[in-house]
């Protein structure tokens, strides 16, 4: 009994993360509340990579403190609430309901990209728009952004660059000689528009004329899978689709999915369905749920988040701001639900 309990502690010594925890902290306008404009959240493995998903609206700029060391970026659209056409004034300013912003004519993402030195993770059509952007921050004397050279990093970078992968790709990210993070692309039931602020006047005016859009080709979803075992799905803003059961499910093994909800894609009507039925992952945790869905820390009970989180089989939780939950290899929340 004694030998097997000293090899299993030699195991642990020689795999640590295997022994650890993944770090999940919401990042919203509102510290302690889950608010209406609430979009961005902070991942951090037991090998000390971290990534922002979705810088959204709900960052001051690239040096917001509450971010810390940023490693990799990952954007889903396009819609100014995610590419972050407007940035927090302050935490805690405005309501819940509608948090105080003001213009971030560079969006939230490309400031945090490029404050951070980080790794941007998304489409190549999405990539060339924010490469644009840091370039602007950065002025004509900076290096342009580009790809990053290879789909496998390690973290830090020594510059800002991009993952070059769509649809199925993936791209994986490491802390020194350590096992890596790995992130794949997938599919989202949405639009994916750019928010016309952050265009050019003359493209503005262009598309006005029409009534027109412009759309950077597909929206996109991620599944994260993480060195202790965690596989998380980051549905982005998405209807139902088949693709939640054969792909995120059946092939990715997702345990933990975090859910936009959201008036639009009509996940208050069908999520329960999605995850019941389809992902039928370990827990989930809402976010973007478009209304001030809790008041000093604690679900409204008249919320369209409390009705759905009534239907869920699931141990559901909320994308409290700045709480940070801890989730073991197979999805289950040891720590801040």
């Amino acid at each position: 009994m004694r030998i097997a309990c000293a090899a299993f502690a030699l195991l642990l010594a020689a795999f640590p993360a295997l022994a650890q925890n993944v770090k999940i902290t919401p990042i919203g306008s509102h510290p302690g509340e889950l608010c209406a404009n609430d979009r961005a959240i902070i991942f951090e493995d037991p090998t000390g990579v971290r990534f922002l998903y979705d810088a959204a609206q709900n960052v001051t700029g690239g040096n917001d403190p509450r971010l810390g060391a940023i490693h990799l970026v990952l954007l889903s659209h396009m819609h100014g609430d995610h590419v972050g056409d407007l940035k927090l004034k302050a935490p805690g300013e405005g309501t819940c309901a509608n948090s105080a912003r003001v213009p971030a004519p560079n969006s939230t993402t490309a400031e945090v990209v490029a404050a951070k030195n980080a790794v941007l993770v998304t489409t190549r059509a999405m990539a060339g728009f924010i490469h644009n952007k840091v370039d602007a921050i950065g002025g004509s004397g900076s290096k342009p952004m580009d790809f990053c050279r290879t789909l496998a990093i390690t973290v830090p970078v020594p510059a800002a660059c991009s993952s070059r992968i769509d649809l199925g790709g993936v791209f994986t990210a490491q802390e020194g000689a350590k096992q890596g993070v790995e992130f794949t692309i997938v599919h989202s039931a949405h639009v994916n528009d750019v928010a016309p602020s952050l265009l050019s006047k003359a493209q503005q005016d262009l598309l006005k004329a029409d009534g027109a859009q412009l759309g950077y080709g597909p929206p996109v979803g991620f599944v994260v899978k993480f060195t202790n075992g965690l596989v998380a799905y980051l549905s982005s803003d998405t209807a139902v689709f088949g693709d939640m059961k054969t792909v995120i499910h059946d092939f990715h093994k997702a345990n933990l999915a975090v859910i936009n909800l959201g008036p639009n894609p009509g996940m208050f009507q069908s999520g329960a369905y999605a995850i019941n039925d389809l992902l039928k992952p370990a827990s989930v945790i809402f976010t973007h749920v478009n209304e001030a869905a809790t008041e000093g820390g604690k679900l409204r009970a008249n919320t369209q988040t409390a009705a759905l989180m009534k239907q869920v089989k699931a141990p559901a939780y909320l994308a409290i701001s700045e709480r940070t939950m801890e989730f073991d290899g197979n999805g289950k929340c040891v720590s801040g639900c």
